[in-house]
């Protein structure tokens, strides 16, 4: 069975060949680098074995994208700390949204007042959304990037929906098709001042388990770039409402 590899990082600033990748299952890391062949640099090598292969790689590659503890310990907190993350951000809050529904909408009446008008009503008393109206008045960025499937779940198109109300407050809402999105990671997080990730864990029933806080330097960039990859291709939500 191949293994299944997450791109940890590189170095490189021209063609990217030299690069970590990280084994899901196991934890191991794959060093992608330039094969060591000459026979008097290999026996140089201790403890060499048969069918083993030897790769250089420039030392920084390591500092900067290896792992910096032997086992991650995951730092989960309560919602409470989680929510207020929203309030004690400095410059950015960004997210990328990739399941086909969320048991919270489901909960939510207006997700119940969608089904039964196909429109979605807001609160805009409602703490979120004057929270976020006074963050991106004073000048602080929040966005999201949604995956959404062809065709659309019904929670999708609430989602879709109710878009319009999150951007009434400021929120950047955009939109990338699932088949157009095979590159990034199935993974739901926040982003807080290219610094900081919250990661959201999910039962298979939609509901969040956990909440876990990452610092990694590391860590923190892949989702940074995880971020600028999904905003280059995706598009502003009232112009994908028009593709659907």
């Amino acid at each position: 069975m191949a293994r299944q590899l997450r791109f940890t990082g590189t170095d490189s600033k021209v063609d990217g060949c030299l690069a970590l990748h990280t084994d899901e299952e196991t934890g191991e890391i794959i060093v992608q680098g330039t094969p060591v062949t000459d026979p008097e640099d290999l026996a140089q090598l201790k403890h060499f074995g048969p069918g083993e292969a030897a790769v250089a790689v420039p030392r920084e590659l390591l500092v900067n994208w290896g792992p910096k503890e032997m086992e991650r310990v995951p730092e989960l907190v309560d919602r409470a700390t989680f929510r207020r993350l929203f309030e004690t951000f400095k410059h950015t809050a960004w997210r990328l949204e990739t399941r086909r529904g969320y048991a919270s909408d489901r909960e939510d009446p207006d997700f119940q007042a969608f089904l039964a008008t196909g429109s979605a009503p807001c609160d805009f008393s409602d703490p979120w959304f004057v929270n976020i109206k006074a963050q991106t008045e004073a000048g602080k960025r929040v966005g999201r990037v949604r995956i959404a499937d062809r065709p659309m779940t019904t929670e999708q198109r609430f989602l879709l929906d109710y878009a319009r109300h999150n951007a009434a407050v400021g929120e950047d809402i955009r939109y990338l098709w699932r088949e157009d999105a095979a590159d990034l990671p199935a993974e739901d997080f926040w982003i807080f001042d290219s610094r900081l990730v919250a990661l959201l864990h999910f039962d298979d029933a939609d509901n969040i388990t956990g909440i876990e806080l990452i610092t990694e330097p590391a860590e923190v960039v892949r989702y940074c770039m995880v971020r600028d990859a999904a905003m280059h291709h995706a598009v502003p939500y009232d112009q994908f409402a028009t593709t659907e």
